[in-house]
């Protein structure tokens, strides 16, 4: 089995929910980065001896959190020395709009990944976009390059649509099963 690790940014929980349904699917541990954007010692060893790392943040102002990219920066110690190369990634966002630039979030991710040397899964489900589609269906939000989630602004945390928190589920056990094929 591969040793998954989700690296997440959570400002006001939804995003934290999230990780821990990609978690679950995934059989992963969770290393939150901190209302400062750090990271404990513990999480960047777990970060390290993994063999897939799914990042995850919410899409504020069109783009990552801040404290997301403050620990993105903090990963240039390990592009340095190509620590992550080979790595399996993959990435998800939250945000309160249905769309809400959350591809270009997504791509925020990927682009990381990417840096690293990395393999990136794409979420693998078609959308649910017939009529009789609704927000209880996996991907209804029509996501491709990972996983796409909406929280409405005035939701409590335990309000995130269950399509999405089906599809968080159904793509950290996909993340763990290519990890597991390259391992």
């Amino acid at each position: 089995m591969a040793k998954v690790v989700v690296a997440y940014h959570s400002g006001y929980g939804h995003t934290k929910v999230v990780a821990e349904q990609v978690a679950a699917g995934a059989a992963a541990e969770l290393v939150a980065i901190d209302a400062e954007g750090n990271v404990s010692d513990a999480g960047w060893a777990a970060l390290d001896a993994a063999d897939a790392i799914v990042f995850g943040a919410p899409t504020y102002m069109g783009n990552v959190s801040w404290q997301f990219k403050k620990f993105a920066d903090a990963t240039s110690k390990a592009w340095f020395t190509r620590k992550w190369q080979d790595k399996v990634f993959g990435g998800f966002t939250n945000s309160a709009s249905l769309n809400g630039d959350k591809q270009v979030a997504l791509i925020t991710l990927q682009t990381l990944a990417s840096q690293h040397g990395g393999i990136w899964v794409s979420l693998g489900l078609a959308p649910a976009n017939s009529k009789a589609a609704a927000r209880t269906d996996v991907n209804n939000l029509g996501g491709s390059v990972g996983l796409l989630v909406q929280s409405p602004s005035d939701a409590g945390v335990d309000e995130i649509p269950q399509g999405d928190l089906d599809t968080a589920k159904a793509y950290g056990k996909r993340v763990a099963e290519v990890a597991a094929k390259l391992a």
